[in-house]
C-alpha cells in the first residue's frame, strides 16, 4: 500500500467559491493509503510547493494527489516539486476540481461531493501506480517551416539567425504569401512590397535557409526532436539552379491568355511565368495545363530563346526525405468564396470585387499599374461602396459564412477608403458596417482619420442587395442610426470577404496529428500560457493558421514560435514520455490491429520463440513497442482485441480502479 499525501487547492475563489475545500481534505483523509491530507489557498505558489516537499519528507510519502486545476496547467509544476523532494515525478496524480468541478457547478453541496469523488478516483489510481523512468532521445537540429508567407519568412529568419538550419516549404512558385499581393499596410501606410521583399531576399540569401518552393509536404512521421518528413517538389520544367530569371521566355511565349493567379484573375499571364518581379526564387515555371509544348508536343519556343538552357520539358516531380527536430505551421489564410453571396451581385458584375482584388487594382504592379479603373469598362469610378463583414459574424447564415470576426477587415477597409480619397478626391466613398473594430496600437486613430480627415461616409447598417442597372450598381442598404433605407448608385462595390484557413490546413493537421477547431484553424496548447505551441509536442503555430491576424500580430507570433523552436533545438537530448505502450507478449495474437492504428509508427512485429508447458518451443508473431517513438496516445490499447496492449501510467487496472472509486 502506498503512503499518499493529499493536497487540496483553493485556487483563490475559483475552487473555494463552490467547493468546501476543508471538507474535501477531511473526507479524503480516510481513503486507503492516505496518511496526510490538507488544504491551502494556492498550491502552485512557492509556499504551497514547499508544503508538499515538507510533507513528503515528514510523512515519508510515496505518492501525492493534488486536487487543483487542470493537469494541463500545473501537472509539470507538481511533478518537478515531487522530484525536488526525492519522489518519482510519475507518482503524482492531479484531480481536476476546477475546470471539471467548481467551474461547472453553482451549488456548494454538489460541487463538494463531486470534488470528493474526483479526489477518491485519483487516490485509487495512485495506489496502483509504479515509478516510471523517462528515456532520452537525440534532437535533430533542423527546423521545417510549412508556408512561405510573412509568418513563415519571419519564423525562418529568426531560427536561422540563431544558427540553426531551416527549410521552408511553399506550395506556390515563390515565397511572399498574401502580403506580396498588398499595396499598402495599415496603420502606417508603408508600401507592402518595400518592407516584405528585403526579408524575402534575406531568406533567399541566408546560408542556413533552404527554400522548397512549388512544393508540398506529403507525409510526416516521428515525434518531437525526430520528425521524418516527405516533401514533394513539383516539376517546374525549368532548372532552378540554371534559370537566371531574365524573363525572355515569358516575352516570347505564344500562350498569353492564362488567368493570372497573382492578380486574382484580373489579367492574364503567359504559360511560362514568374509570379511577380521580386519573386524569390526568381525562377520561371511552366504551367503544364496551358503550355502548348506539354499538351501537344509542338512549340518549344521558350527552350529556343533560353540562352542558359534552363528549360527541361521532361523534368519529373522530386521526392525529398528529410529529418527535422521541430515543425512550424505557417499555412496562412484565404478569403472565402463569394459564390454563396449572390445578393451582392459578385457573379453578375465585374465591378463588384473583393478587398484583395481591390488591393491588386490599387497596386502599382497590378493589372492597371495602380490606376483605379472599373474592371467592366476601364473607366474611373466616382462612387464606391465598401461592404463590411461579408461572410464574417454570420450567426444566422453559418452555412455560407463564418461565425467569427475576421479581425483585419475594418482596418483594411479604412485603408482602402483613405487611399482612394487621397489619390482621387473627386470620389465619394461609403462604408457600411456592423461595428468598427480597431483593437491595435494607433488603429482607432487611423480609422478616425478616415472619417474626420478624408471625409469617408461611415454608415452603421448592412447592404441588403446590389443590382446591376446599366453601368451602375444599385445598392440598397439600411442606415440604422437614422432609421432609413438608402439607395446608392455606385460605380464599384468592394466586399470585405471573411478569411478562412488555407485549404491545405485540414490534411496537414492530420499528418501532424495536430488539433484543429471547428473552423479548421489550428488549436494552440493553451490560449494564454502556450499560445504558439500545438498540443502535439514539437509542432508550433505561426500566423493566421491559428486564427485571423494582421501583419503586426503575425510577425510577433512568428518571433514567439521561433523562440520556442530555438529553445528546443539547443538541446542535445530530450527527456521522453515514460507513459508509453507496452505489449504483453503472452497475450498478443499478432493480429496487427495496434500497428495499423499507431499514428507514430512505434509498433513493429517480430517472430519470437516461446517455451510451452510440455517443454516444446513455438514461434509466435508478437508486437513490440519502440518506447523512443511511442507518444502514449493510447490508440493501440483501444484497438487491441486480446487486451495485450497496455499503457504505462494508464493501465486498464488503474482506469478501472478509478471507475470503481467513482461508483462506490
Amino acid at each position: 500500500m502506498q503512503r499518499i499525501g493529499v493536497f487540496v487547492c483553493w485556487c483563490g475563489t475559483n475552487i473555494a467559491g463552490t467547493v468546501d475545500v476543508k471538507r474535501v481534505a477531511e473526507a479524503l483523509k480516510n481513503e486507503p493509503g492516505v496518511v496526510y491530507s490538507d488544504n491551502y489557498q494556492y498550491m502552485c505558489s512557492q509556499a504551497g510547493q514547499d508544503m508538499i516537499k515538507n510533507a513528503i519528507h515528514e510523512y515519508k510519502l510515496t505518492g501525492v494527489v493534488v486536487c487543483s486545476c487542470s493537469p494541463r496547467m500545473h501537472e509539470t509544476t507538481f511533478r518537478k516539486t515531487a522530484a525536488a523532494a526525492g519522489l518519482n515525478p510519475y507518482m503524482v496524480e492531479i484531480a481536476n476540481i476546477r475546470e471539471q468541478c467548481s467551474w461547472v457547478h453553482k451549488d456548494m453541496e454538489a460541487g463538494t461531493e463531486k470534488a470528493i469523488i474526483l479526489g477518491r478516483a485519483a487516490i485509487a489510481k495512485l495506489n496502483l501506480n509504479t515509478p516510471l523512468t523517462a528515456g532520452e532521445t537525440p534532437v535533430t537540429k533542423r527546423a521545417l517551416v510549412i508556408g512561405g508567407g510573412i509568418a513563415g519568412i519571419q519564423t525562418a529568419l529568426d531560427i536561422a539567425d540563431a544558427g540553426f538550419k531551416v527549410d521552408i516549404v511553399e506550395k506556390k512558385p515563390t515565397i511572399g504569401g498574401k502580403m506580396a499581393q498588398l499595396d499598402k499596410t495599415f496603420p502606417t501606410l508603408d508600401c507592402a512590397a518595400c518592407i516584405l521583399t528585403p526579408k524575402m531576399v534575406d531568406v533567399g540569401q541566408h546560408e542556413n535557409i533552404r527554400i522548397f518552393s512549388y512544393s508540398e509536404v506529403t507525409d510526416v512521421k516521428g515525434f518531437v526532436g525526430n520528425f521524418d518528413v516527405t516533401i514533394k517538389r513539383k516539376a517546374r520544367f525549368v532548372k532552378e539552379d540554371v534559370c537566371t530569371g531574365c524573363g525572355l521566355c515569358m516575352e516570347k511565349c505564344p500562350m498569353k491568355k492564362v488567368p493570372n493567379e497573382f492578380n486574382l484573375g484580373l489579367d492574364n499571364r503567359t504559360a511560362i511565368y514568374i509570379p511577380f518581379a521580386q519573386a524569390v526564387p526568381k525562377v520561371a515555371t511552366i504551367d503544364p495545363n496551358y503550355c502548348i509544348m506539354k499538351k501537344t508536343g509542338k512549340c518549344g519556343l521558350c527552350s529556343t530563346v533560353c540562352t542558359v538552357g534552363a528549360i527541361d520539358y521532361n523534368q519529373q516531380d522530386e521526392i525529398i526525405e528529410e529529418k527535422y527536430g521541430a515543425i512550424v505551421v505557417a499555412t496562412g489564410f484565404n478569403p472565402i468564396s463569394m459564390d454563396k453571396f449572390d445578393e451582392y451581385a459578385y457573379s453578375q458584375s465585374k465591378d463588384v470585387v473583393t478587398s484583395l482584388e481591390f488591393e491588386r487594382l490599387m497596386n502599382a504592379a497590378g493589372p492597371t499599374q495602380g490606376t483605379l479603373l472599373r474592371p467592366s469598362d476601364g473607366k474611373h469610378p466616382h462612387t464606391l461602396v465598401f461592404v463590411q463583414c461579408v461572410g464574417s459574424r454570420c450567426e444566422a447564415c453559418a452555412e455560407k459564412g463564418k461565425e467569427y470576426c475576421s479581425k483585419i477587415c475594418c482596418m483594411y477597409t479604412a485603408k482602402h477608403a483613405m487611399l482612394v480619397r487621397d489619390k482621387y478626391p473627386d470620389t465619394e466613398v461609403y462604408v457600411f458596417y456592423i461595428d468598427v473594430r480597431t483593437p491595435g496600437k494607433n488603429f482607432d486613430e487611423f480609422y478616425r482619420r478616415a472619417v474626420e480627415e478624408y471625409g469617408v461616409h461611415y454608415i452603421k447598417g448592412m447592404v441588403g442587395k446590389v443590382a446591376p442597372e446599366g453601368d451602375k450598381l444599385m445598392v440598397q442598404a439600411s442606415d440604422l442610426l437614422d432609421n432609413k433605407q438608402l439607395h446608392i448608385a455606385a460605380d464599384m462595390v468592394i466586399l470585405a470577404a471573411a478569411i478562412e484557413p488555407d485549404e491545405s490546413a485540414r490534411s496537414l493537421a492530420t499528418m501532424l496529428t495536430a488539433s484543429m477547431d471547428t473552423n479548421d484553424f489550428f488549436t494552440e496548447a493553451h490560449p494564454k500560457l502556450r499560445p504558439v505551441e500545438s498540443p502535439t509536442a514539437g509542432i508550433y503555430l505561426s500566423g493566421a493558421c491559428q486564427g485571423p491576424k494582421d501583419i503586426p500580430d503575425t510577425v510577433a507570433q512568428a518571433g514567439a514560435a521561433a523562440s520556442k523552436v530555438i529553445g528546443l533545438l539547443v538541446k542535445d537530448k530530450l527527456t521522453g514520455n515514460p507513459c508509453v505502450a507496452e505489449s504483453n507478449e503472452l497475450m498478443c495474437n499478432g493480429c496487427s490491429a495496434c500497428e495499423k492504428v499507431c499514428p507514430y509508427g512505434a509498433i513493429t512485429y517480430v517472430d519470437k520463440e516461446f517455451r510451452m508447458p510440455d517443454r516444446t518451443t513455438r514461434v509466435r508473431r508478437v508486437a513490440q513497442v519502440n518506447p523512443a517513438v511511442c507518444q502514449g496516445c493510447g490508440a493501440c490499447t483501444v484497438a487491441c482485441p486480446s487486451g495485450a496492449m497496455d499503457l504505462k501510467g494508464f493501465a486498464t487496472s488503474q482506469i478501472m480502479a478509478e471507475v470503481d472509486a467513482i461508483c462506490k
